[in-house]
């Protein structure tokens, strides 16, 4: 009998043994599912949102301004007002990043700012306007570290600068798309309507996202192949998930000082400021510029101003490709990445070309270039992705996005200052320093693109 049951268990071992290896056999013969994509999708709508209550204030700043009776640096006050907060959140923001998961994060912060965009339709003086934009800038703070986290769980390195390319055209299709039909709203009812219509937009979707989101190893869309596949690709799956047995961190003196103290990231953060700075006049001053100084009327600025946002969503889209495809063929990560930054920022310095020149066509042609060459630019993400330290991914976000979009602040007050009421070229000279100041420090002080340690 004991030699019977010696028997029973070896073959009950073999058989065991057969079915692990099937399985085996079978789970690696499945085939990728394609959730990542479907993800890359939803923050696409979701940039689309943010950055049409981001612009929504430009499209209204005319009639605001006329409303309520506001000089040129009154207004440079009212369109940097988001900027204050945004830039002033982003490191409390990125600590929230690192410690919630971005199913709950995201649309918390989604309905808080679409809730103040609404009631900026409700507003009746310029300090209450001031208040409820300050608002928005707040509760926007974390989303570009929630994104990338997102897609740094979600994609490998090979696909990731695609994603964020993918992504971030959403702020440039959004604002090609949307602001003419913001300026006809406007024209068909008033500037109040402009706030309400997008703010009620971004409650819907903070709660689709809730319903929908989840990270790669929580995801019952995403199989087992494509999970593995993420990971093998340097993705990193359990980033944020509810099944990580992680321990949230405890943010040190030794963290801020690793993410202030290393040069290559310093070359991120102002390379950074000088690229969103180009992108916050044209969120702020551009549609003013072509109401006020080239004398357009609403209609014919919505065409217009969609052109170069048009140009913006060809160049990011040709950037995470191209960037990508470089990574393919055996180019370095750092050649890859960083090369279409450069040239975007030096097709950027294009916009000094309108204070030549009376001609509007020529003055949209050299917009929608410097335009182009801001999106081609727009990958800078992907450099947080591969250098940040892995466990203050969010910390180094918040740092990135807070150095950054310290321009969304300086840009519309120091255009304000500088401009005139007959003279705007002085905003195209600044436009262009800066830009040149960009370009040093992606060649001078990012150097070899490798994931700081720490």
């Amino acid at each position: 009998m004991a030699s019977q049951g010696r028997i029973l268990r070896r073959m009950v071992n073999r058989m065991s043994q057969s079915t692990v290896s099937s399985a085996a056999t079978l789970k690696s013969t499945d085939k990728a599912t394609k959730m990542r994509y479907v993800v890359a999708f939803m923050l696409f709508l979701t940039v689309v949102i943010n950055y049409m209550d981001r612009s929504n204030l430009s499209v209204a700043a005319p009639l605001i301004s006329e409303e309520f009776g506001l000089d040129t640096a009154q207004q440079g006050l009212l369109l940097s007002a988001f900027g204050w907060t945004y830039a002033a959140m982003q490191l409390p923001g990125g600590w929230l990043v690192d410690r919630v998961q971005p199913r709950l994060l995201y649309p918390i912060c989604l309905v808080l700012w679409s809730v103040a965009t609404i009631f900026m339709g409700m507003a009746g003086s310029f300090i209450a306007l001031i208040v409820l934009r300050m608002a928005v800038g707040g509760f926007e703070a974390p989303a570009y570290p929630i994104n990338n986290k997102v897609v740094t769980a979600w994609f490998p390195e090979r696909e990731r600068a695609t994603a964020i390319g993918f992504y971030t055209s959403g702020q440039f299709i959004g604002l090609a798309l949307l602001t003419p039909v913001l300026l006809w709203l406007q024209h068909a009812l008033t500037w109040h309507w402009v706030f309400v219509v997008t703010g009620a937009v971004g409650v819907v979707w903070g709660l689709i996202w809730f319903v929908m989101y989840r990270n790669p190893v929580d995801s019952k869309n995403a199989n087992a192949a494509e999970v593995e596949y993420i990971r093998e690709g340097g993705g990193l799956v359990d980033l944020g998930s509810k099944k990580a047995k992680t321990v949230a961190p405890k943010l040190s003196k030794a963290d801020f000082a690793l993410v202030l103290g290393r040069r290559k990231l310093w070359g991120i953060y102002i390379g950074q400021f000088c690229l969103t700075s180009t992108l916050w006049f044209f969120l702020t001053w551009f549609p003013t510029y072509l109401v006020t100084y080239r004398q357009m009327d609403y209609i014919k600025t919505g065409f217009l101003t969609s052109l170069p946002f048009i140009a913006a969503l060809a160049g990011v889209l040709i950037s995470g490709v191209l960037s990508d495809l470089m990574l393919k063929r055996g180019v370095s990560l750092g050649t890859s990445r960083k090369l279409p930054i450069i040239t975007g920022l030096l097709l950027s310095m294009s916009m000094i070309g309108a204070i030549f020149t009376d001609s509007t066509a020529l003055v949209i042609t050299f917009m929608s270039i410097a335009f182009f060459g801001n999106g081609l630019a727009s990958i800078t993400w992907s450099l947080v992705s591969a250098l940040a330290p892995s466990r203050l991914i969010g910390l180094t976000g918040g740092m990135f996005n807070f150095i950054g979009n310290l321009s969304s602040i300086a840009t519309p007050i120091v255009i304000g200052l500088l401009v005139t009421a007959t003279d705007f070229g002085p905003a195209f000279i600044y436009m262009t320093f800066i830009a040149a100041v960009g370009i040093l420090s992606y060649v001078f002080l990012v150097g070899k693109v490798q994931r700081v340690e720490g």
